[in-house]
């Protein structure tokens, strides 16, 4: 069974909710149709890479709905909430005594990338397994440098960040 790791805004993307960090502008339909599609194909085919303090549980907790209602990202979640080893596997993610993530790459041209994405980042290397990625720019925009360091992304919306959104 294939691994991955899903960053939060993929589930959010498949609720059609607006997006924050840009300018709360709609998932276009396009856009929200491939992250249902990916998030059901995940839940039948793959493995869901979570780490064992929960900080990505809790990161979803803060965005999702644990009742599996109202959208396809929200029973994601209840689904990874009930998941058993079968479909979610917890794994250690060690930090450094300065409190940075062990695995996460210490390379100048990711400085600047997202603080609260350095946690599927880092897991994603230290289990080789791609991060599903809807509609963060930071994803794409230091997409290089990150696959220089093992760390594979999985563009569910595409590469084009224009087609992201409605207009």
């Amino acid at each position: 069974m294939k691994r991955v790791v899903v960053d939060t805004n993929v589930p959010i993307v498949a609720n059609g909710r607006p997006d924050a960090s840009h300018g709360g502008r709609l998932p276009s339909p396009r856009c929200r149709r491939a992250a249902i599609d990916f998030l059901v194909e995940t839940l039948k085919r793959r493995r869901i890479l979570l780490d064992r303090a929960g900080e990505i549980a809790a990161e979803y907790r803060r965005h999702l709905r644990p009742s599996g209602e109202p959208g396809v990202g929200d029973r994601f979640y209840f689904e990874v909430l009930r998941g058993g080893a079968r479909r979610v596997e917890r794994l250690e993610l060690p930090r450094t005594a300065a409190g940075a993530y062990a695995d996460f790459p210490a390379d100048a041209e990711l400085k600047n990338f997202d603080r609260g994405d350095r946690k599927f980042a880092a897991l994603a290397r230290r289990e080789r397994a791609p991060v599903a990625n809807a509609t963060d720019s930071d994803w794409l925009e230091h997409r290089t440098v990150l696959a220089k360091h093992g760390i594979a992304v999985l563009f569910v919306c595409g590469c084009v960040a224009e087609q992201w959104f409605t207009l």
